[in-house]
């Protein structure tokens, strides 16, 4: 492979350019029209310093040239390369794959048969045509003018169908689909459809009159129009409402917000908080070890949650996107010190050359605030501090709406040094089981059946309160049950004592033949000490009962689908109940105690503490030593980016 550079290394380019955005795109008048005009100078002298990022994208190229199969490899990867070196064999390659890409299309197409970029509703029609569009740029000079024809014709026919899915047709061949998700911002199809309208319009520019309506159906109609309305009213706070394993697909609409601002000027990111504010919520959802996210929604991929390239790309982008935020230099901070500092997958290694965040100086994480709420995803996530060994605490109330997500309204999440409390999802073959019998909350039966949480519900937090080393958290998810008539209350307050101790009191109403389970998953098989209520995991934690039923193991692996994993879970009659329970990690509460009807008395290392619940309405009562007792009622505390 030979190296030609067309310009003198000016400038060690380690930044990334900064110019003031314009509020009005403003397209190149010269190939490259994507992303290039403004980055090409620094990518290309990043591989001049030969810097660790620039020579693994440099070798990840010259492996898949020499016929190495890196599984899920992009074209477009080579086709960077060749426009950034003078390299012919680069492009040459790059638009070999995408000309069979077409030809096979095409051979399809001629039997009246659907090709491939229509598979699943169109899922990977923004990786093919975003394939096609970007070598088409990037590697125009080597496309022959009956590729170019031929190419425009397969990309326009393809993004016809996916916006048009009742008139969808291929070769004159009606082939109509569901158009799942073409209007559904919160959804990662969507993301997808948007990266194959947005380059096959870039790349199409001034040589196809369609061209300029797919820009204007990807700016005006579906991101303006659609997308920013949409998470402005659906997602305050950021991130997705899919879970932490479909949702990290939204680094797909943040990279589509970057290549947009380089190829036209324009910042898409600043027309919504959402992107910025998704920066903040990803480093919340990682756990203090860092090496893994809150298993939130189904985890097909990986059901374990563990911190993955995605992740990483994630934080990368978003990095690119606010380098001179506060935020961005924590990300930084956070991916250095992560199980994942570098791209492990040799399809993603393009990502750690393209956002080579070196420009961008860490700063400590201990300045980032130990809590964070993000409404739009029905969220709150507290730590006891920013170290590894931190204790960090996920409770779920909010909107219940895409078809990833799970039944765990209510649900707690509890991690230090490897789970304590989780969710069964992380022992599943296929990171799927969305039932309340999977969360750390309390399920309820009637007639020995399941009684489900329904999709297109909004539960509610009521109470975010926080004082002098607690933090008090109140969810109305009754809602969550949609009106069925055997379940009229479904309430959970739990007090947060840092570090180490977490109060939890449930009201729960469920009607004739019911019957409720207030249940904990758990990593290891509990030992349950029934006489005195107490269940006591290896790894840490101990779960006083104050409240309750008696206490009995389940183990997940009597189904099928798992592989590990317990239920800690108490039976108890339908009617009017309370439950309270005390999680105490690492000995943290000495003694445990009620306290009147709804209360519990603890003995700390700082001291005692008695909380006392309202029996019948959210509401607390927190007496921490010598103190004057605090009490909490409903309402929702605004809490500090950094402290």
């Amino acid at each position: 492979m030979r190296w030609i550079w067309s310009v003198v290394l000016v400038t060690a380019v380690a930044a990334r350019t900064e110019a003031a955005p314009a509020e009005e795109p403003v397209y190149a008048k010269a190939r490259p029209y994507i992303y290039l005009g403004q980055h090409k100078l620094r990518l290309q002298a990043a591989l001049g310093a030969r810097g660790p990022a620039a020579q693994r994208f440099a070798g990840r190229v010259a492996a898949w040239l020499k016929g190495e199969n890196i599984w899920g490899f992009p074209a477009w990867n080579a086709a960077l390369y060749g426009a950034l070196t003078g390299d012919a064999a680069a492009c040459a390659k790059a638009i070999s794959t995408v000309e069979a890409q077409v030809a096979a299309a095409e051979a399809k197409i001629g039997k009246g048969k659907p090709p491939e970029v229509a598979g699943d509703s169109y899922l990977q029609v923004g990786d093919m045509l975003g394939d096609l569009a970007l070598v088409y740029d990037w590697c125009h000079a080597a496309v022959t003018p009956a590729q170019q024809a031929r190419w425009l014709a397969y990309a326009n026919a393809t993004l016809a169908n996916v916006w048009n899915p009742k008139k969808a047709a291929w070769g004159g061949v009606a082939s109509p689909w569901s158009g799942w998700a073409i209007d559904n911002p919160s959804n990662n199809y969507y993301y997808s459809f948007l990266r194959a309208t947005m380059l096959v319009g870039l790349a199409f520019r001034g040589e196809s009159p369609k061209a300029d309506e797919w820009l204007k159906l990807f700016r005006q109609t579906k991101v303006l129009g659609e997308l920013v309305p949409a998470f402005a009213r659906d997602l305050p706070g950021g991130a997705s409402r899919e879970g932490t394993g479909y949702g990290v697909a939204m680094r797909r609409l943040f990279e589509l917000y970057d290549f947009w601002k380089a190829s036209t000027g324009e910042d898409l990111a600043a027309r919504s908080p959402h992107a910025r504010a998704s920066l903040l919520a990803m480093m919340h959802q990682v756990v203090p070890t860092l090496d893994r996210v809150a298993p939130t929604g189904d985890h097909a991929r990986d059901s374990t949650a563990a911190l993955f390239d995605y992740h990483r790309s994630y934080l990368q982008i978003l990095i690119a996107l606010f380098p001179k935020d506060p935020l961005a230099a924590r990300a930084r901070t956070l991916l250095d010190a992560s199980s994942v500092p570098q791209m492990q997958s040799g399809f993603m290694v393009a990502y750690d050359f393209l956002y080579d965040a070196s420009g961008v100086a860490g700063a400590p994480l201990a300045s980032l605030d130990v809590a964070y709420h993000a409404p739009g995803i029905g969220q709150v996530y507290v730590r006891s501090d920013w170290t590894k060994s931190a204790t960090w605490l996920n409770f779920t109330a909010g909107p219940y709406t895409e078809s990833h997500a799970h039944e765990d309204q209510g649900a707690i999440l509890l991690y230090k040094g490897g789970w304590l409390a989780h969710d069964a999802v992380v022992h599943s073959r296929s990171g799927l089981p969305q039932a309340t019998t999977a969360h750390g909350l309390v399920r309820i039966e009637q007639g020995g059946k399941l009684v489900r949480q329904v999709a297109e519900t909004t539960s509610k937090l009521v109470a975010l309160r926080r004082g002098d080393g607690w933090t008090y958290a109140a969810a109305d998810v009754t809602a969550a049950y949609h009106g069925h008539a055997a379940v009229t209350r479904v309430q959970r307050d739990l007090v947060y004592l840092a570090p180490d101790v977490v109060v939890v009191y449930d009201r729960v109403a469920t009607g004739k033949d019911t019957t409720q389970w207030w249940q904990l998953p758990t990593p290891e098989r509990p030992a349950i000490d029934e006489a005195r209520g107490v269940a006591t995991l290896a790894r840490r934690l101990t779960v006083h009962r104050v409240i309750g039923g008696p206490m009995t193991a389940y183990d997940y692996k009597a189904d099928a689908d798992f592989t590990g994993g317990f239920r800690l879970e108490e039976k108890v009659p339908g009617g009017d109940n309370r439950y309270l329970h005390v999680l105490s990690i690492d000995g943290a509460a000495k003694s445990v105690r009620p306290s009147g009807a709804s209360g519990v008395e603890l003995v700390l290392a700082s001291g005692p503490v008695v909380v006392t619940f309202d029996k019948d309405g959210s509401g607390a009562t927190i007496a921490v030593g010598k103190k004057k007792p605090v009490a909490v009622g409903t309402g929702l505390d605004t809490w500090p980016e950094l402290r």
